[in-house]
């Protein structure tokens, strides 16, 4: 018997699994690092497998889609926190002061990279231009989510710095293995396009190591206990508010701009997604160590929310382009 279409597919169903799993049993010590090195695997593997079995062609005409990239950029670090600043009036009472300071340096972060590229592969989007877009977002961040701390987070002034190191672990841990990849396709490609399910498995296997890891780490930094219950729903509708409307408009952009639906994927998947790995190293650099907690909270609830939201919207993107396919095929 088929499932309803109103019920949540099998993956949501794990992503659940997972969250509670985390909240329950949360990967710490020796186990915690064991999963962080497992994510970084996995990541490590989906970015080899696409680099395989992307053409030269493909990733020429992704590196050359510069209206998509110039949407998910402004989308990133203009909207973003275009918006943080529009709805504190009406969002910053639901929360403590501290928390919407968190709020506001959730927008002025870069894109996240492997979620939002392996939901883009789920999704059956423009693969190419979200690598391109997605790993250059994390690379101009390290340099402008500084600058736009001191103009939104910090209207009084402030000195931010960062570190070049962000930039050599993004070579290594993600366009190492995608350019290995790429290098070995003539040998490996073919191979890997016969076998679609390992590209899948990889992607919604990489997907659900950084919810489990990045969910373990916030509940064992104390997700639960940092704010009074009422702060935390209030927090959850404010998260919830901000990534509505950043999914919807850069939705609404990307067909008013004329983007096919691949390059739509691309633009709403790399255009409204914040990085938690990229966030929290850049929490501890740029505020007092008192302050961290407080603000690095609604980035991890708003990572968590991001991943379950866009799984979601990944599965129907598919769906709908499955349904494309049997009634071009019918006719």
């Amino acid at each position: 018997m088929s499932r309803s279409r109103f019920l949540p597919d099998n993956f949501t169903f794990a992503l659940l699994s997972v969250v509670t799993l985390a909240s329950l049993l949360p990967a710490s010590g020796k186990l915690g690092h064991l999963f962080e090195l497992l994510t970084s695997a996995a990541i490590g593997l989906l970015f080899f497998l696409h680099g395989a079995k992307l053409s030269r062609e493909a990733i020429m005409n992704g590196l050359m889609h510069w209206r998509l990239h110039l949407l998910v950029f402004g989308s990133t670090f203009v909207l973003f926190p275009m918006l943080g600043l529009a709805l504190k009036p009406l969002l910053s009472p639901l929360v403590t002061p501290g928390l919407y300071t968190g709020v506001l340096y959730l927008c002025v972060l870069p894109a996240t990279v492997q979620s939002a590229i392996a939901f883009t592969a789920m999704a059956r989007g423009n693969m190419p231009a979200a690598i391109c877009s997605a790993s250059a977002s994390t690379l101009l961040g390290v340099f402008i989510t500084p600058v736009l701390v001191n103009l939104v987070v910090l209207p009084s002034g402030g000195h931010a710095t960062s570190s070049l190191d962000s930039i050599g672990r993004i070579l290594l841990q993600l366009m190492a293995p995608f350019v290995l990849g790429h290098l070995l396709r003539p040998w490996i490609g073919k191979w890997i396009q016969r076998r679609a399910a390992v590209l899948k498995f990889v992607d919604q296997g990489s997907i659900l190591l950084v919810v489990y890891t990045a969910f373990s780490a916030a509940v064992i930094e104390g997700l639960w206990k940092q704010v009074p219950a009422h702060a935390l729903v209030g927090l959850l509708v404010v998260c919830a508010v901000v990534l509505g409307l950043a999914l919807s408009l850069t939705t609404l952009l990307a067909r008013k701009l004329g983007f096919d639906t691949g390059d739509e994927i691309t633009i709403v998947f790399c255009g409204s997604k914040k990085s938690l790995a990229s966030g929290i190293p850049m929490a501890k650099v740029l505020f007092a160590s008192h302050a961290v907690g407080a603000i690095v909270l609604p980035l991890m609830l708003f990572h968590q929310m991001q991943l379950m939201v866009c799984a979601v919207l990944a599965q129907r993107y598919a769906r709908r382009g499955r349904e494309t396919v049997l009634l071009k095929t019918a006719e």
